[in-house]
């Protein structure tokens, strides 16, 4: 059986199709776990900035005087 040029078309077109669907979705899942993850940074984030905060190193090696270390 001989393919027709309208046959061959449509189906390089179809293949096309696939491929690009398959790319979109594989662009979906990537997008939908980055979001998934940053959602769990903020919420990491969050909860490390309202828990006990540490002692200001900062302040000890930036040379702050005695005294002022630690006072918050």
């Amino acid at each position: 059986m001989s393919w027709s040029q309208e046959e061959l078309v449509a189906a390089a077109y179809a293949v096309v199709f696939v491929f690009v669907l398959v790319y979109v979705a594989i662009i979906a899942a990537k997008l939908v776990r980055l979001q998934r993850e940053t959602a769990e940074l903020v919420e990491l984030a969050r909860a490390r900035a309202g828990s006990d905060r540490a002692p200001d190193y900062a302040a000890s090696v930036s040379g702050a005087r005695e005294g002022e270390i630690g006072a918050s």
